[in-house]
């Protein structure tokens, strides 16, 4: 009687989803994503006490309304290489015409994205570009084609949105194993398993959900929403949990640790020279 006394009470959660949820990711994790990401991060609200809530700063107010809105009905135009030149593994892949996203991510402060997800700059070199192709391509036995593909996108796109490409190429790793073919049960899609049916006003830029496995299109969709928690979450660790839908859960299951390890191995391809100590703007990054 006390057992299932006590695993009542965990279900309860004292009024919350935690019990529910933390079964759920126990069990099926992607059902986890989907209870966070369906109810429009509203469980990012239960991390704000009433006073912090009542003194948050306009720019709070202006994340929330790009995450939870629809898109403006307003012209959305398409990405611009000539505005920023930009070096590619596969350049034909900045001659795409697809919408940009910037109009929403900019809309984010930087001011309130952890600084290790600011661009490391290290993605600008073709030889730091071709040497995590190599990676991936011996890593996941991709076509050479296509992984430059992928690579070449993921840089593009982390531009536009002002996201680190290396940490976009890490989740993208995690996430899908670089198969753009991915589904989860739940609903996760494409590279980045991004919940389709959540964000269906962010795939109406692109022509509707039928877009969503696209590459050029799912990254951006999932670099843009990425930006936002990790921007709302207050650091990366924290909006990492946030995107695999483990925000009400004590741990992530071990998905950050997974996404930085993953990281830190891009980033030591990319480090040049004699020192092989994995840091980033003076910062050690092996934590």
């Amino acid at each position: 009687m006390s057992v299932f006394m006590a695993v009542g009470l965990w279900l309860s959660g004292n009024g919350t989803n935690a019990g529910p949820f933390d079964l759920a990711r126990v069990l099926v994790p992607d059902e986890a994503r989907h209870m966070f990401w369906s109810n429009g991060f509203g469980m990012l609200e239960q991390y704000k006490s009433s006073s912090e809530i009542a003194t948050a700063p306009a720019s709070d107010t202006e994340i929330a309304a790009v995450i939870y809105g629809k898109a403006s009905s307003g012209s959305v135009g398409f990405t611009d290489m000539k505005q920023q030149t930009i070096a590619l593994l596969m350049p034909s892949v900045a001659q795409v015409q697809v919408k940009s996203i910037s109009h929403l991510a900019d809309r984010i402060p930087t001011s309130k994205i952890d600084p290790q997800a600011l661009d490391s700059n290290l993605m600008g070199s073709i030889r730091n570009q071709r040497a995590v192709a190599d990676f991936f391509e011996k890593k996941y036995s991709l076509d050479r084609y296509k992984i430059e593909e992928y690579v070449s996108n993921t840089i593009l796109i982390a531009k536009e949105v002002n996201i680190d490409p290396v940490l976009l190429l890490a989740v993208i790793s995690v996430e899908s194993n670089f198969n753009p073919n991915t589904k989860s049960h739940a609903g996760a899609e494409g590279l980045m398993q991004v919940m389709t049916s959540v964000h269906k006003d962010k795939y109406a830029l692109y022509g509707g959900t039928a877009e969503a496995v696209k590459p050029e299109v799912n990254i951006r969709v999932g670099a843009y929403i990425l930006k936002y928690l990790i921007a709302t979450a207050g650091s990366l660790r924290n909006g990492l949990k946030f995107y695999v839908g483990a925000a009400n859960a004590e741990d992530d299951g071990g998905y950050a640790d997974k996404v930085m390890a993953e990281r830190n191995r891009l980033i030591g391809l990319c480090q040049t020279g004699s020192n092989n100590r994995l840091s980033l703007n003076g910062k050690d990054l092996r934590s």
